[in-house]
């Protein structure tokens, strides 16, 4: 059983020595006649419990205590004062410099129970502190399994690839109806695997980085992803896209969440197209005044349900014969939710869908 170490801070020795008599036999006690001695013995001993009177020649209680919790930010403070200094006790209260204050002269159960409860909450602070380290650290090392994990994955997937793509340089891959069939499934699945990665890493990182405002252009931000999303989809070089950027503003926002919220809606544009559509089409529209940024995605796709337009936001909920990994719209609410923005949704079956965006300027 852990004893509760209390020091005692008083100038008049009398009251120093009457506290160590009453409370000797519960708790290991220190005693010092000055601020200064006490900061002395703070600095040498863990003390759980520090009680200062008010009033003292060189340095009052408050004064002590405003130097305890720079200092010694740990033990618990409790002030005695036999004066009614309705304001330094407000701003210490306030400041949170004192636990606890007790009139003097002191009633001995009053200041039992108050040694009590505040070694209680010293105690409850060193757990809490003790468990933030713990969930630091582990925090740290899924940040490494994370990184891990998605490079070890990432390298034998690209080997993979590579492959693949080297077995149609040399015509290996259209030997036969059947190899082709073969060679097709095992792209695909490497194809999907990777935005299996890609979307898992999207939604840890969301979780888990802070928000960092930069300045954002739209149209290299869309340029850029719709480069990046036609490679990664065969046959979206059949696609055309309109794009349309009206930006007269400075726009500020978080570029790294921006490109994840249009990243999964433009992937997901390409997608979902109709194989058979002649004319495929994805229009992105975006509108930046200095309070928001309004974007639109348009294709002529497949289309969505009515009875799916409430659910396409949920984890894991897939449509489509099961592409994806239910995670990208999810994602995407969940990084406009930290940049505080909104989303909405009109779709068409066989005709395509809308999605509409608004993005908060922080300029």
């Amino acid at each position: 059983m852990t004893i509760i170490k209390v020091l005692y801070v008083d100038d008049e020795e009398n009251n120093l020595s009457s506290f160590k008599a009453n409370f000797r036999r519960l708790y290991e006690i220190y005693t010092a006649n000055s601020g200064a001695a006490a900061l002395d013995i703070l600095s040498q001993t863990e003390v759980h419990v520090v009680i200062s009177d008010q009033r003292m020649p060189g340095m009052t209680g408050v004064e002590l205590f405003k130097k305890v919790k720079k200092l010694y930010p740990e033990p618990i403070r409790i002030l005695l004062t036999g004066y009614t200094d309705i304001q330094a006790l407000a701003e210490a209260i306030n400041d949170g410099d004192i636990y606890r204050y007790i009139t003097k002269p002191w009633n001995e159960i009053e200041l039992n129970n108050s040694i009590q409860n505040a070694y209680d909450v010293f105690r409850t602070r060193r757990e809490l502190k003790e468990k933030l380290a713990e969930l630091q650290k582990t925090n740290d090392e899924l940040n490494r399994f994370i990184y891990s994990i998605s490079h070890e994955l990432r390298a034998p997937l690209a080997s993979a690839l590579g492959v693949i793509n080297l077995a149609k340089l040399d015509n290996i891959y259209n030997e036969s109806e059947k190899g082709n069939e073969y060679w097709s499934l095992m792209e695909e699945c490497c194809n999907r695997l990777d935005y299996n990665i890609t979307s898992t890493l999207q939604y840890y990182k969301n979780s888990r980085y802070s928000e960092v405002k930069e300045d954002v252009d739209f149209n290299k931000v869309i340029h850029d992803l719709i480069a990046i999303h036609k490679l990664a989809n065969t046959g979206s070089e059949q696609i055309k896209f309109e794009i349309n950027v009206d930006q007269p503003e400075k726009f500020v926002g978080d570029v790294f969440r921006i490109e994840i919220i249009l990243g999964n809606l433009i992937s997901n544009a390409i997608k979902y197209q109709k194989p058979e559509e002649e004319n495929k089409l994805i229009q992105i529209d975006v509108k930046v005044n200095r309070l928001v940024a309004v974007v639109t995605i348009i294709d002529n796709g497949l289309g969505i349900l009515n009875d799916h337009l409430n659910r396409i936001f949920n984890q894991f909920f897939r449509v489509h014969n099961q592409k994806g990994t239910g995670l990208g719209l999810f994602i995407v609410r969940e990084a406009l939710a930290k940049l505080e923005g909104k989303i909405s949704v009109e779709s068409v079956v066989d005709s395509g869908t809308k999605f509409t965006i608004r993005i908060p300027n922080s300029a």
